[in-house]
Order: C-alpha cells, then sequence, then structure tokens
C-alpha cells in the first residue's frame, strides 16, 4: 500500500465523496452544508494564496481559532502549499504560552479568528520572524501585515485561473515524511515541547485506527473538543473523510461559557450518531441526564434506577453480556424504549456511541451509558502516537480496558530497565509504528530519551492478558506513581477517577504518596450538593457547626471505600489517612489541567506543596482542622 501524504488523501476522499457533505457549521440561526468537493476547492483557494504571500516548502503557520470551517480548510490550505501547521489551543491565556509556541516554531505566517485577535496584538511585536497575520473575520481595521482571509482566497482564485499547472507540482512534491504539524504539549510545564508529526503519520494513524472501530457512510459527528488537539484530527475530521461522512462544530459564543453552552444546543440540533468525548466531559453529560430525570418526580426517578440496574447487570463488562442474565433482556428492552429513548432524545436521538479520549474512563462511566443505549467506548492514545493506539468499539469491547490495539503496530511492556515482561504483569506501555512521530523539535535530548531505535516510550503503565489478547489496560502514568515508604509503589488512577464518579459531594481528587507514612487525598468539594445535604438536617451551612457536617460528609463518602459498598476495591495499605479540602478547583486557569481536561498532578503537588506537608502533621491530620474549615 502506498505511503499516502495528507495531500494524497484528501484528493482519494474528497474526489470520491464530492457532492456528499462533509463540512456543518451555525452561521446565524440556519446550519450551513458544504460538500467534500467544495472542502477541496476551499483549500486550494487558500494553499494558492498562502503560496502568493510568499509561503515557501517547510515554513510554519500558527493556526489559533475556535473550531469551524475555517480551521480545517485554513489546515488544508497550508498542506497543500507545503506549509506545515502549527496548531494552537485557544486556551491558551497567557501571553508567554503563545509567545514560546509562535517563536519556537519560528512561524512565518499567523492564521487567527477575531477573537483571538487580541492576544496576537499583545505579543505581535516579539514575534520578529511573522511576516503576516491572516484573520478569518472581516474587522473594521485592520493593523499593519494583517490582511483577512477573504483576500488570500482572492489571490488564491486569481493565481489558480494561470498557474494550475504549478500549483498542482507543488503540492505533488509533498513527501509523506514532510512535516505536517507541529503540536505542542499541553503548557503545563514552563517549556512545552513541539511534537513533529508527518503527514504519513496522520494517513497511517487512520488506517490504524480504522482496524478497530469502523463509521459509516453519511454519519454526522459533532466535534466538542479543541480542533488543535490530534485526537480531533485523527478521530474526528481525518476518520470521517476516510468514510464519508461528515463533521459539525459547535458555534462560537462570544465568551467560552457562551461556546459551552452552546453544545446541548448543538447536539440537539445536529442529531450526531458520533460523538468524541473526554472523561470529564462523560461526568458532566451523566449529571445532566440524572439531574433532569430527577426533576421528574419521585416515581420515574425509582424507575430509572430500577431500569439503569436491570440493564447493567444485564450488560457486565460488554465482552460478557447476558449469559446467565439472559432473562433481563425483555425488561432492558422495555424500559429502553420507555425511559432510556427519551434520555437519548436529549442527545438528537441518533446517537450510536462516544469515543473517549484524553484520560482514563472509569469502568462504571463506561457501564452508565451502555446502559442508557449510548455506549462510551474508552480508547488510549497520546499526540506522540498521533494519536491513537487502541479503542474498544461496537461489538468488540471489554469494559475496563483500553480496548483493541491497532493494526499494523506493534506494542510491547517494559519494566523500568526497559526489558519485556510476560503477559497479565504491568510496565510501560512502548510501541512501534508507523504513527510515532518523526521526534521533538529543536530538542534532541528529549527525542533521544523518547523514542529508542523506533520504539516510542509512552510513559503510561499498562498491562496484556492471555485472557483477552489483543486488548490493553491503561492503569495510569508510569512515572507518575504513588511510592511508600518502603518503596512499594501504586498508580493512583482508579482510587481517583472512581470516588469522582461515585459522590456527587467530590469534584476533582489527587491521592498523595511520595515516601510518606502515609497516603493522603486532595478533594476539591462539590460546595452546593454539602449546603443542600447539611441543611436538610436542618444545619446552617455558613456556622462552624454547618461546614463540621459538610467536613463529615466528605469524611464518609472517602470511608466507602474502608468500611462501606466500595470496601475491597483497592488496597487498603493506599487508602488515605488524612484529607486536605482545597479552597479552589483545578482549572486551566490555574494549570492544572491540561486542554484535554486531564488534571497534572505535578502542577497540583507544587501549588499545594504547604498542604500536602500540613497533613503530615497531627494537627493536618485531624480532619476538623483550621485549614480544611477555611475552605469551605
Amino acid at each position: 500500500m502506498k505511503r499516502m501524504t495528507i495531500i494524497d488523501f484528501v484528493e482519494k476522499y474528497t474526489r470520491e465523496f464530492n457532492d456528499l457533505t462533509f463540512l456543518r457549521e451555525k452561521i446565524g440561526n440556519v446550519w450551513t452544508e458544504t460538500s467534500f468537493g467544495q472542502t477541496r476547492e476551499e483549500a486550494y483557494k487558500i494553499a494558492a494564496g498562502l503560496h502568493v504571500l510568499g509561503l515557501k516548502k517547510g515554513d510554519k503557520v500558527s493556526l489559533l481559532s475556535q473550531g469551524r470551517n475555517l480551521w480545517i480548510t485554513s489546515e488544508l490550505g497550508i498542506l497543500y502549499a507545503g506549509g506545515v501547521n502549527v496548531p494552537l489551543s485557544i486556551k491558551l491565556t497567557e501571553a508567554t504560552d503563545l509567545l514560546f509556541r509562535i517563536q519556537h516554531s519560528e512561524s512565518r505566517y499567523v492564521i487567527v479568528s477575531e477573537q483571538q485577535l487580541p492576544k496576537i496584538h499583545n505579543i505581535i511585536d516579539q514575534c520578529p520572524l511573522v511576516e503576516k497575520v491572516i484573520v478569518l473575520d472581516s474587522i473594521a481595521e485592520y493593523r499593519e501585515n494583517e490582511i483577512p482571509i477573504s483576500k488570500v482566497i482572492a489571490m488564491g482564485e486569481t493565481y489558480l485561473q494561470e498557474h494550475a499547472d504549478e500549483f498542482k507540482a507543488l503540492y505533488e512534491s509533498i513527501g509523506p515524511d514532510d512535516y505536517a504539524n507541529i503540536s505542542y504539549t499541553s503548557g503545563t510545564t514552563a517549556d512545552p515541547k513541539g511534537i513533529l508529526l508527518t503527514h504519513r503519520n496522520y494517513t497511517a494513524n487512520v488506517e490504524q485506527g480504522s482496524s478497530v472501530i469502523q463509521c459509516k457512510k453519511h454519519d454526522v459527528m459533532l466535534i466538542i473538543l479543541p480542533l488543535d488537539h490530534c485526537f480531533a484530527h485523527v478521530a474526528g475530521f481525518y476518520t470521517m473523510m476516510f468514510y464519508g461522512g461528515s463533521i459539525a462544530t459547535v458555534p462560537i459564543g462570544k465568551t467560552a461559557i457562551a461556546t459551552l453552552k452552546n453544545i446541548p444546543i448543538a447536539i440537539k440540533e445536529v442529531k450526531p450518531m458520533l460523538l468524541l468525548s473526554v472523561p470529564a466531559l462523560a461526568r458532566n453529560f451523566r449529571k445532566s441526564i440524572e439531574t433532569n430525570i430527577k426533576a421528574k418526580g419521585k416515581t420515574v426517578e425509582k424507575l430509572y434506577n430500577f431500569a439503569l440496574n436491570n440493564a447493567i447487570k444485564y450488560y457486565k463488562e460488554y465482552w460478557n453480556r447476558g449469559g446467565w442474565q439472559s432473562w433481563r433482556w425483555p425488561l432492558v428492552k422495555l424500559f429502553d424504549k420507555i425511559i432510556f429513548k427519551a434520555v437519548r432524545e436529549g442527545f438528537g436521538g441518533r446517537m450510536r456511541f462516544f469515543v473517549g479520549g484524553g484520560a482514563l474512563l472509569d469502568i462504571e462511566l463506561q457501564r452508565y451509558f451502555c446502559a442508557v443505549g449510548m455506549p462510551m467506548f474508552q480508547g488510549y492514545g497520546l499526540s506522540e502516537a498521533t494519536p491513537i493506539i487502541c479503542a474498544n468499539s461496537m461489538g468488540h469491547a471489554v469494559f475496563g480496558s483500553s480496548g483493541r490495539i491497532v493494526s499494523p503496530l506493534e506494542l510491547k511492556i517494559c519494566d523500568g530497565d526497559g526489558n519485556e515482561v510476560p503477559n497479565g504483569e504491568k510496565g510501560e506501555i512502548v510501541i512501534k509504528g508507523e504513527n510515532v512521530m518523526a521526534g521533538y523539535w529543536k530538542n534532541p535530548e528529549s527525542t533521544a530519551k523518547t523514542v529508542v531505535d523506533g520504539w516510542l516510550h509512552t510513559g503510561d503503565m499498562g498491562y496484556v492478558t492471555d485472557k483477552h489478547p489483543g486488548y490493553l489496560w491503561v492503569v495510569g502514568r508510569f512515572k507518575s506513581l504513588l511510592i511508600s515508604a518502603d518503596g512499594e509503589k501504586y498508580s493512583p488512577e482508579g482510587y481517583e477517577d472512581s470516588l469522582t464518579d461515585s459522590s456527587k459531594y467530590i469534584e476533582q481528587v489527587i491521592l498523595h504518596n511520595n515516601q510518606d507514612p502515609y497516603t493522603i487525598v486532595l478533594i476539591v468539594s462539590n460546595k452546593d450538593a454539602l449546603k443542600e445535604h447539611v441543611m436538610s438536617q436542618g444545619i446552617d451551612p455558613a456556622t462552624e457547626e454547618g461546614k463540621k457536617a459538610m467536613l463529615q460528609k466528605i469524611q464518609d463518602e472517602v470511608n466507602e471505600y474502608k468500611n462501606g459498598k466500595y470496601a475491597g476495591m483497592f488496597p487498603e495499605q493506599w487508602l488515605p489517612k488524612a484529607i486536605a479540602v482545597l479552597p479552589e478547583a483545578f482549572t486551566e486557569q490555574n494549570h492544572m489541567v491540561n486542554s484535554t481536561m486531564k488534571i497534572v498532578r505535578g502542577k497540583v503537588e507544587e501549588y499545594y506543596a504547604d498542604r500536602i506537608e500540613y497533613a503530615y502533621t497531627l494537627e493536618g491530620k485531624e480532619l476538623f482542622n483550621e485549614k480544611n474549615i477555611a475552605s469551605l
């Protein structure tokens, strides 16, 4: 099989599905449709316009915009012109974060939306290599060296009328090993790394992904994740292009919060068959569903809970569904019609499944979404692998696992010395395949440590089993384990995810033990739920008695894993002996959460070093200590 470039890929599939809808975007109050053929033609015009502006093969272009049609056609335009796209997260708020990426990537051009333009204005004087800022929207006044994308497109149209053959020769000169993207790590460190992804990395990963998860022609996917992340690239628009499906993007609000509020509206209007999600969004979806059920009264809530428990017991871990529980199937079908069909209507009524990535998806969430008829299939990958490594799918899932390993791909599990371990033993996940990055941009030291003889060391810990050959279990970070005073090691993610999923009073959790006498837990609480709880007991939450009652409720939830209904789920020696309730949530703004909403353990531990130290004192070990009370 030919090692396709993204250009080869786009040419093949946009021509194969020429007249079908590929892009869906809401303009005003109307959803517009753009065909595959129109997408290719617009990419040509943008590419030709960039060429006229002076973009040379290998030049870098930074792209900073919310998800929209022009994000996708701009990326394709950059690639057709022989350039390298540097996708930037709109969540980067500090000038230093953007500045580092634009300078470090050596970008000659910046493509930016009107909403993000003020960020560029703040730093452009420090970007001497940037020759032009291309604005995706019409604005009242353009500064020196700023032009609208409409002008670039017009220049491209004119060029193509006279130089179509030259333009074709230009894009046909691009090879599979030429760089397509520099995708920067999440920026939770002072010096993020630029992941170099080639044309072939992308096309190979789409091919690999199709070995484990399939879509249908005419499928509609709503992309609610940032387009700058390669998960949305590959599992999103390139995969849908491969199958002849279409993608829709969430309408842009005037603020980030307004855009978030547009998500449920877009879901109902677009009626997607597929959604890409991350665990944080999955939990929000579940909470929203259960809030709506509760609002319908006690009878509906009881019926819903009965139906849910029945379906969970029938489906079990999916691969072993039915069996002696097959007698439940008529009830599953009945309750699906009278309860869960209405739940799915809130998602447009056509949802077949979610694909979950970005972080570990708790098994309870996987069981839950399967029970309501919209399975959320856990996948796993990382940007350095472009990113898909494995995924569960319809008909092929083992809940708790991260799914079937894509093909072709070599995968092994290694110990700390790099030696492969037997099946069933945990170790570092190490892979080799055409999806492995070319390296880190201008960082040969990190590249040499991460990719050794073609093998990518992921830094994640997992295992494979003889019982489910071809499936991978991912259990946390290989190098961010808890370490007890006697040197024993343990991965905390399972407990952390389970505690937040099982308790409506607890929002975010980090377990900590770095060769300490005991494990502690850092907790961000749901203050509204706690206040409601103590008020139901006739206690004023603003008083000291109220705050102590709230703390006691948190302790009770934590104790469920020691001597309650979750006892035995996790080794007792790793359960927390002290609780530190924190005053603020982990967010992207305080750098404690990355762009895929995954908590960055190192940042949390660094920021709350004093609280951690305090939790190991006699006073800090007490639940009702002054810092815990003050946090509520």
